[in-house]
């Protein structure tokens, strides 16, 4: 079964013979892989959809370049450092936690569709690499220990979240996806998140309008989703939106048209002119109540 998915002839790495690199052993019912131990040269596996709860056979494999395991019972993606792994997918399996993976060249992980609750020893000093982590649909309760400088794509919907903590230093970060969480507050957003373009928060439950303003110092922040939370059912949403964060240029799916971009505008002024007469005012009553 093992000779059957595999393909991709190439030079070994000495040049002087050449090696299948190329196995998909894909939906076969598998329970074991011990026997890939051999296939030393492999650098592309597909083993999804099967019924595998241990990988550890692909330790040896340290020419792998891409991996999907997806559709298992794997209750962890453990594995010893591979040097050249790039690719790795495990969505769909049972999967806990986040330990164990420190893959220097690791550039894209997907751990969708489990049961991890807190994440966990992603040490940056290792996963050097990484800008793509996708954790859609797990059981979140916080988005602590994603503290990896160099992400630039971050997938955390359908989960438990109700804020946004511990992802202030991410300041690659141009993605952040975190649909259908249990969100109310915005805070946890900082200015040193500088290269943030798109925020996803559709179905939260973010109800006031102020909160928006807590997103002003997102200095690249260009698109953002706020379908299906309570906040929208207000008759100036759009309005306040653009006034809050004066850099938008999409709301949800429509852009902003230049008349709005202008009102708000306007609005923004004559706000910052109130300010500025009442913070006038308030020395002069000082001065009053000192005179009598």
């Amino acid at each position: 079964m093992m000779k059957e998915g595999l393909s991709l002839l190439c030079k070994t790495g000495n040049g002087l013979a050449h090696a299948y690199v190329k196995l998909e052993i894909k939906d076969r019912d598998l329970t074991d892989i011990h026997l890939l131990r051999s296939y030393i040269h492999l650098r592309y596996v597909d083993v999804s959809e099967n019924h595998l709860t241990d990988l550890s056979p692909l330790n040896h494999l340290t020419h792998l370049l891409w991996l999907k395991a997806d559709g298992n019972q794997l209750r962890s993606a453990r594995l010893n450092e591979l040097p050249y792994l790039q690719i790795a997918s495990f969505a769909y399996n049972q999967i806990t936690d986040t330990e164990g993976i420190s893959h220097p060249r690791l550039a894209s992980l997907d751990l969708k569709g489990n049961r991890i609750h807190m994440v966990t020893g992603l040490d940056p000093q290792k996963l050097i690499s990484l800008h793509t982590l996708e954790l859609r649909g797990n059981q979140l309760n916080s988005t602590l220990g994603i503290n990896l400088p160099k992400l630039k794509n971050l997938f955390l919907a359908q989960n438990m979240l109700k804020k946004v903590e511990g992802l202030e230093n991410l300041s690659n970060l141009t993605t952040l996806h975190l649909r259908d969480n249990q969100i109310e507050t915005l805070s946890g957003f900082s200015k040193e998140m500088k290269s943030l373009q798109y925020l996803n928060l559709r179905g939260n439950m973010v109800a006031d309008l102020g909160e928006l303003a807590k997103l002003r110092d997102l200095p690249r922040l260009r698109a953002l989703v706020l379908l299906d939370n309570p906040c929208t059912d207000e008759n100036d949403y759009r309005q306040e939106a653009l006034v809050q964060i004066a850099h938008l240029e999409r709301l949800d799916k429509e852009f902003y048209e230049e008349e709005e971009r202008a009102e708000a505008d306007e609005i923004r002024q004559r706000m910052k002119e109130e300010q500025e007469q009442e913070a006038e005012v308030e020395p002069e009553s000082e001065l009053d109540q000192s005179s009598t």
